[in-house]
């Protein structure tokens, strides 16, 4: 063993746990404080048309934001809301 590889051996070690810090830093960033339907559609395995139906029938709890879009508004759900969904579900259909 020469005097280098203790050395060596340290920083590799030292990448390591820079690395893990940095891939749990970005698996945080992926948490958005809001979601578009199309981003909510891909994280719930469903078409955006659906979670759009969702949205506008109250299944689920989401607000009407500028999209840039022309006159119409777009749907977002928070965060929150996506934790509660994927818990307990749909919301009930209101009469």
């Amino acid at each position: 063993m020469t005097s280098a590889e203790p050395l060596l051996s340290q920083i590799l070690e030292r990448l390591d746990q820079l690395q893990i810090g940095l891939d749990q830093l970005v698996e945080r960033e992926k948490i958005k404080e809001w979601y578009t339907t199309e981003e909510l559609a891909k994280v719930v395995g469903k078409a955006e048309f659906t979670v759009r139906e969702w949205c506008r029938l109250g299944r689920i709890k989401a607000q009407k934001r500028q999209s840039g879009r022309g006159k119409f508004l777009a749907w977002v759900v928070s965060h929150e809301e996506l934790l509660r969904f994927q818990r307990e579900g749909l919301l009930p259909l209101k009469n």
